[in-house]
Order: structure tokens, then C-alpha cells, then sequence
């Protein structure tokens, strides 16, 4: 608990900030279903907590910072890496019996999927000093994310249930 809630103080409003409260909202649920989804079918341990969702963060981390990476220059190449590397080190800490990686798995697809379809794109606009950054992404976006993210475990979860495999 006490990891997960260092996670999510230390990503989550950097995260939240470029996301916005409501899509940020979404990403957090999201993959937290995504990776509970994943445990059910994968694992027989019970699924606790909120890393599930903690990965989804790490993994829409990437995802922002490479679509982004022409805005962040060489600052993105370096932040991926450093990502990779924790999301790395996360699921092979994750490899004790204890430990549930299936649902950390999950929660990293699920975020990525979410992110890699409504995270936001911020494009440059106007000539400096007056100038601001705009999101390409619209409400239609996070919809869509939503719908195929959430409804696509959905659908994985009910199937896991119709053919016995939980």
C-alpha cells in the first residue's frame, strides 16, 4: 500500500496535470479494470490494492512522453528510458510468489492502450512570447479510448467466465 501510494503522489498529478481530472480519472479506472481483468484470467491469487492501476500511470507516462518526444526533444529519449527501466524492475520484484504480475501486466496494457488512443498530443501554437500549448485530442477521443479499453476487458472478462477459465 504504502508503495502505491508513494507511486501515485510522485506520477499522478504531473500526469494528471497534462491529462486533465476527468481523463486522468478514466486512465486510473480504467486500468485498474484492465488489470484486475488480466489477474482473474491469468492468476489464482486474489488481486489487492491499487497497483494495477499504478502501472497503467507508468505505462501512459511513456506513452505521453513518446508521443510528445518532438516537443521534449532529448529530456523525452531520457524519461523513456528511466520508465522502461522502473516498469522493468517493478515486474521482476513482481516475480515473487506474493506478488501478483498478471494484474500489473494488465494495468500496464490497459494504460497503454488508454493513453496510446486519448493521451493528450500538445502541439505549439502561436510565435513567442505569446504562445501556449493546445491538446489535439477531444472529448470524442477519451470516448472512443473508453469504450475500447473498457469495453475490450470487458469482453475478455465475461469470456474468461462463459468458457470456465475462472
Amino acid at each position: 500500500i504504502g508503495f502505491n501510494m508513494y507511486a501515485l503522489y510522485v506520477i499522478g498529478p504531473g500526469l494528471e496535470s497534462q491529462f486533465g481530472h476527468g481523463r486522468f480519472l478514466l486512465l486510473y479506472l480504467l486500468s485498474g479494470f484492465a488489470g484486475n481483468v488480466a489477474s482473474m484470467i491469468f492468476s489464482d491469487a486474489p488481486s489487492l490494492g491499487a497497483s494495477t492501476s499504478i502501472f497503467g500511470l507508468i505505462g501512459a507516462q511513456a506513452v505521453f512522453l513518446y508521443q510528445n518526444r518532438e516537443l521534449f526533444g532529448e529530456r523525452a529519449q531520457a524519461a523513456l528510458r528511466s520508465i522502461v527501466m522502473i516498469a522493468v524492475i517493478n515486474l521482476i520484484i513482481g516475480l515473487q510468489p506474493q506478488i501478483d504480475n498478471w494484474g500489473h501486466i494488465g494495468g500496464l496494457v490497459g494504460g497503454l492502450a488508454f493513453s496510446f488512443l486519448a493521451g493528450p498530443i500538445l502541439r505549439v501554437e502561436g510565435i513567442y512570447p505569446a504562445y501556449a500549448l493546445s491538446d489535439q485530442r477531444g472529448t470524442g477521443d477519451t470516448i472512443l479510448a473508453s469504450a475500447l479499453v473498457g469495453g475490450g476487458f470487458a469482453i475478455l472478462a465475461i469470456g474468461a467466465v462463459l468458457i470456465g477459465l475462472v
